[in-house]
């Protein structure tokens, strides 16, 4: 008896081996149905756990899963849902005999106890899709390919902010058919606070004034809709021609308005005005010379001009005296030593430990290149193709900056592509086309190099891809593999790089050029260009790009079109219109001053130059090429160490402590009224009170006091008695300056 009913056991086992195999062939079909009554896995059901969360990062979709059970972030991987649904847990989550008794119906559909409570309407039609799928055999089948999605609307102006807007998405699949897609897609706004979007129906509800992003994801597609409201009722009359002075001080020259020197600059002042108009935002009047001139001599240089030259340019009358001194801020050695720096931080240029040798070749390299004008495609080809001596040649420390062929990946895709391909390690990337082959594929490329003091190529290289558990196959992201026995990728991985069909090489870096000048990137934060995060104003972006690349990857023209644009120029002043806006540039935006800018403005205007380690006297902050020179100013001032990015690290900490040493620390204290400063030169060569006032004025601040601060420190000053017996009131004020916001700041 005992021996009969192991024989049954064995036979069902064999029985119940033979459905499963039978169930996995996907052209096994279903007899009696037409195509349009079977359900598609892929297309079908994973919808259904995106919609309700099922696969998201905070249920079954995370890393490690939720109870047991595992799915593909946002189904990323529908092979891997279809193994987990069906073969996982011995089959139970499936019941062929009783589909409506299948663990994966009870259990979102709170029939059984279910960790994240009920998801599923158990008489809705994802249950009965599911269920539906189960009764026709269970089988991972895939009747055509998803090619796109269409969302209505993708852009939208919306001019009274109570209308509702009706979304709606049109799947396009490989066999020709199209269809509506709206309930499985997922509408999601990128600030919840500003648009209201009925799960149900698909209507959006915005509730504040602006530029709102919502994110509608149907599969693998990621499509960004735009919603814009006036942040005003109407458009008040826009200023744009007066110049408005920032500080009243010496008579302002007029402001050059010469077209043939501004042609160039309309298309970046057309696409800012274009947007500005349909927001309604008025435009903030043109800053006067004062202010563009303390403005662009940091921006461009990195220091402040000095007196002799505010005078002189104040003084002139020229109606292209700006066009100049942009031109020769560009040519001059200051120029190219700031843009080093530049540079160097986004190469992340740093000493090895116990060895400084590297970082200072490395920057050498990088200086002459800027003194050069070598363009940017060329500089990117040379730190990707180098080889050889690291403390000899300075692009081959590229390689020697982060550790590991993955986190060469992620530096190289977020450095010269301005994209985190770092998301797609453990998974495709949830918010853009990334996926793991893309990550692993050029992090192959990357393991065939050699990181040591001589940078070599490694033929036996290789990284495992951890979904395939086997050597990953060299790839250049998002394009194609490469030969899996290839010995260097490189060559064809810079090809495609600096292509002038890359859809990011040039966008990523002018991004950042337009970042430096104008305080915020047209794309935010610089190193997460995706679809679904659009640039405020994409048609600029291209247009600068295009540009770039049109005129052999030209750093110094960028930044000169940057420069003598309408829209760089204005004040900082808000109009009470558009006091809001913080990114479509209808005022400019107030910076601070790098820490190493800050270092030596505060040496210029105090006139006694700070030490740095074993540098010689004069070394200017600037000009260090290692981040980790000592200095206790720099430390104080926040410096970026370069070990990450420099353009992701916060500075909320560093900010505070700042303020804190300015306000009342040696940093400025022990340094103000000392034998051989600024004030003791201008005190012991017998300067009356309010000289000094003005001298000071026009070393930190680039200009004259307003008659409103002359008056200030009339009331403060004895203008009747020597300077040398009010040395304490002196003093106050010159730290009353170097503490201002405006003197911290590019203002």
């Amino acid at each position: 008896m005992k021996t009969i009913q192991l024989t049954l056991i064995a036979l069902a086992l064999l029985a119940a081996s033979i459905l499963w195999e039978n169930t996995s062939v996907a052209d096994d079909k279903p007899s009696g149905l037409a195509v349009s009554e079977r359900v598609d896995f892929e297309n079908d059901l994973i919808p259904i756990f995106t919609k309700f969360g099922c696969n998201g990062g905070a249920c079954h979709g995370a890393a490690a899963g939720r109870a047991e059970f595992n799915l593909s972030l946002f189904g990323g991987n529908p092979q891997s849902d279809y193994t987990a649904i069906v073969r996982q847990l011995a089959g139970r989550r499936i019941n062929l005999m009783h589909p409506e008794e299948s663990l994966i119906l009870l259990k979102p559909t709170a029939q059984t106890r279910h960790g994240g409570g009920q998801v599923l309407a158990e008489d809705g039609e994802g249950a009965s899709l599911i269920e539906a799928w189960i009764r026709q055999g269970a089988r991972y089948e895939t009747l055509r390919q998803l090619e796109r999605v269409e969302i209505s609307p993708r852009k939208q102006v919306i001019s009274d902010i109570a209308t509702r807007v009706q979304l709606s998405a049109n799947a396009h699949f490989s066999d020709g058919t199209t269809k509506d897609v709206t309930r499985w897609t997922v509408f999601t706004p990128e600030d919840t606070a500003a648009v209201e979007i009925d799960a149900t129906t698909a209507i959006a509800k915005v509730l504040r004034r602006g530029r709102h992003i919502i994110l509608a994801r149907y599969l693998t597609e990621i499509v960004p809709i735009e919603f814009v409201v006036p942040l005003n009722e109407s458009l008040p009359d826009s200023p744009i021609q007066k110049t408005e002075p920032e500080t009243v001080s010496k008579p302002t020259q007029e402001r050059s308005t010469a077209s043939d020197s501004r042609t160039e600059n309309l298309k970046i002042d057309a696409e800012i005005s274009k947007l500005l108009s349909t927001l309604r935002l008025p435009v903030s009047p043109a800053a006067d010379d004062a202010t563009f001139l303390r403005r662009i001599t940091l921006d461009l240089t990195g220091r402040l001009p000095t007196p002799a030259v505010v005078t002189t340019f104040l003084a002139d009358t020229h109606p292209n005296k700006r066009e100049t001194l942009v031109d020769t801020l560009l040519a001059s050695n200051e120029f190219n030593e700031y843009w080093t720096l530049q540079l160097a931080k986004l190469l992340r240029i740093g000493a090895q430990e116990r060895d400084t040798q590297g970082a200072f070749v490395y920057h050498q390299w990088l200086s002459e290149q800027i003194r050069e004008g070598v363009g940017y495609d060329q500089m990117a080809r040379s730190v990707i193709l180098s080889t050889g001596d690291s403390h000899e040649v300075g692009p081959a420390n590229f390689y020697r900056t982060v550790n590991g062929p993955r986190e060469q990946t992620e530096f190289m895709s977020e450095l010269f592509m301005g994209a985190r391909l770092r998301c797609a390690n453990c998974h495709n990337h949830p918010l853009d086309k990334w996926t793991q082959d893309d990550y692993h594929g050029l992090a192959a490329i990357f393991a065939k190099i050699e990181a040591d003091q001589v940078v070599a190529v490694k033929p036996a290289g290789e990284v495992i891809h951890p979904a395939t558990r086997e050597k990953a196959v060299p790839r250049i992201p998002g394009t194609r593999f490469l030969a899996a026995d290839v010995t260097d990728g490189r060559a064809e991985l810079v090809e495609w790089l600096t292509g002038s069909d890359n859809p990011y090489f040039a966008k990523a870096i002018v991004n950042r050029l337009w970042k430096a000048m104008m305080g915020r990137g047209l794309v935010e934060p610089v190193d997460d260009f995706r679809s679904t995060n659009p640039a405020t104003h994409p048609e600029l972006l291209t247009q600068l790009a295009d540009d770039f690349v049109a005129h052999g990857y030209d750093l110094r023209r960028t930044l000169k079109q940057i420069a003598r644009s309408e829209t760089y120029a204005r004040t900082t002043n808000a109009l009470p219109e558009n006091r809001a806006d913080d990114r479509f540039y209808s005022h400019a935006l107030q910076k601070p001053l790098e820490p190493e800018v800050l270092a030596d403005a505060l040496s210029d205007v105090l006139g006694l130059p700070d030490m740095y380690g074993d540098e010689p006297e004069g070394t200017r902050a600037v000009s260090l090429f290692n981040p980790k020179t000592e200095s206790i100013a720099l430390d104080i001032l926040g410096r970026c160490s370069r070990e990450t990015s420099c353009e992701s690290a916060t500075e909320a900490t560093d900010a505070l402590q700042r303020k804190l040493h300015l306000f009342n620390g040696d940093l400025l204290n022990a340094r103000i009224g000392v034998p051989g400063s600024r004030l003791d030169r201008l005190i012991s060569n017998g300067n009356s009170p309010m000289a000094i006032v003005s001298a000071f004025y026009l070393a930190a601040l680039s200009r004259y006091p307003t008659e409103t601060e002359q008056q200030f420190w009339e009331q403060y000053i004895n203008i009747n008695v020597t300077a040398d017996s009010q040395r304490a009131i002196l003093e106050d004020m010159v730290w009353s300056l170097l503490t201002c916001n405006e003197f911290v700041s590019n203002h």
